[in-house]
Order: structure tokens, then C-alpha cells, then sequence
């Protein structure tokens, strides 16, 4: 696991973004694993300054994103399908019919989440995921005691998870109480994986997802089990860490960078 910890959160977005945009230059059809929330937005917002720029496309790439909620069509104001169409879809070269999420109106959600499950498989899984990390530890919608082998199934939302996503609402209770998440086995077969976290608030996770021991109690944590994967912290997220001067260390780089 690389660890790199930057000064501030605008330097932390704009090492995620600039992984992905080499990922796309080396690998333009790459199949692409996409995160929602208030981290990814300025992760997006770079992506989008990059390809006005001229400097990115993602005309050949495919996506599939994490999660949706149970119950929401993809016009509703809080799916992640609208989500991603405001937050990146609209504003690059996209194409709509190569940007996959699950469909949380369906009548069947179980077998929707394992029809997505099988489109992942068969478009050869995801080279490259971008990932956030929930304040109890779940990533994508997969919430503490979630198997570590898990596919793309239904999941029930933590009322911790459902208050932090509140905002986005009208009303608590409008919180959808289930998901169609990818499993956590099906993030851990990407090639390569980018968690990027920050803000006081995930100092704690953070610290029991990189040097915790592996549990289903903090989903995150079996991330010290992929091949590749970074995790990109500010400072405040950082905070926690018992071995922060030894990240620092390996990568003095990062440590002098300030955006």
C-alpha cells in the first residue's frame, strides 16, 4: 500500500486526478470504477479543467460507478446517475452508452445487482477504481461486518451512513435505507485502486484502514491486500497515523508539494 500525504486537500484531488488522467493516456479504453460524494467533487471538477484543457479524454474509456440507492430513478435529483452527469458525464467526452451504473428503480434489485456484477466480469473488471472511504469504514455502500468476498449485491445503509448523506436531502427519512453496491471482492479484483480521504474527520479510519489489522469491522482495511493500491491523504487525515514520518519519508516529495 503507498501511502502519500499532502499538505492540503486542493494537492491531495489533484494527485487522484492526475492518476487517473495517466491511467487514460496510457490506457485510453480503460474500464474506469467511479466514485460519488463531496470528495470526488473536486476530483471531477480537475478532471473536467484537464479535458478543456485538451490534456484528457475519456472518449474510449468505459465506467462503472460503486452504488446506487434502491428506489431512485436516474432523473431523481439525489441518484448517483444524476450525480455523475452534473458532477463529470456532462462536461467531457463520455460516452453515454460506455458509463454504466446500477438502476436502483428496477423491479428486482437483487437481480439487477447481479446483472451489473456480470457486466463488470464481462467487460474484464475495472483497471482502475477510485474509491472514498466512509467514516465507519465502508467503501462503495459495503458497511462494517460486510464479507470480504462480496460481489455486487443489496446492502442496508448504516443510520451513521444515512446522516452522512442526509444533506444531499430533503429529510433524513428520505434516505434510501438499501443500496446496490459493488462487493468489496469485486473492487479488490480492479488492477488498481485510489482511495483518496481527507478532513480531521477520517484521521481515525484512515489509520485503522492502513495499519489496523483487516476486519470486516473496517471494510477499508482489506485494502493492505491489493496489489496496488494508493491511498492520498491531506494532512488532517493524516493525522492519526503511528508511521506518518516513515510515508513522509518514502515519499519526500509529496510531503514538499503544496497546491
Amino acid at each position: 500500500m503507498k501511502v502519500l500525504i499532502y499538505q492540503t486537500q486542493a494537492a491531495a484531488a489533484d494527485c487522484v486526478a492526475g492518476l487517473l488522467a495517466d491511467r487514460l493516456a496510457h490506457q485510453p479504453d480503460a474500464v474506469l470504477g467511479l466514485a460519488t460524494g463531496g470528495t470526488m467533487e473536486s476530483v471531477y471538477d480537475r478532471l473536467i479543467t484537464r479535458y478543456n484543457a485538451g490534456e484528457m479524454s475519456m472518449g474510449k474509456a468505459q465506467s462503472f460507478n460503486l452504488d446506487e440507492y434502491v428506489g431512485l430513478k436516474p432523473d431523481h435529483a439525489c441518484s448517483y446517475w444524476h450525480y455523475m452527469r452534473e458532477k463529470l458525464f456532462n462536461h467531457v467526452d463520455m460516452r453515454p452508452d460506455f458509463a454504466f451504473l446500477p438502476h436502483g428503480d428496477v423491479a428486482d434489485a437483487t437481480q439487477e445487482a447481479d446483472r451489473y456484477e456480470a457486466a463488470i466480469a464481462a467487460a474484464g473488471d475495472i483497471d482502475l477504481q477510485l474509491l472514498g472511504l466512509g467514516a465507519n469504514g465502508h467503501i462503495g455502500f459495503n458497511e462494517p461486518t460486510s464479507s470480504l468476498t462480496s460481489h455486487t449485491r443489496i446492502k442496508t445503509l448504516t443510520r451513521s451512513t444515512r446522516e452522512a448523506n442526509a444533506r444531499y436531502f430533503d429529510a433524513f427519512d428520505d434516505v434510501p435505507r438499501l443500496a446496490i453496491t459493488m462487493g468489496i471482492g469485486t473492487i479488490m479484483r480492479s488492477d488498481e485502486i485510489v482511495l483518496l480521504a481527507y478532513g480531521e474527520g477520517k484521521a481515525e479510519v484512515a489509520a485503522k484502514m492502513i495499519e489496523g489489522p483487516i476486519s470486516a469491522a473496517c471494510p477499508a482495511s482489506i485494502l493492505q491486500m491489493h496489489r496496488k493500491v494508493t491511498v492520498v491523504l491531506d494532512e488532517a487525515a493524516a493525522s492519526s497515523l503511528a508511521l506518518r514520518a516513515y510515508y513522509e519519508e518514502v515519499h519526500p516529495e509529496v510531503r514538499d508539494a503544496v497546491i
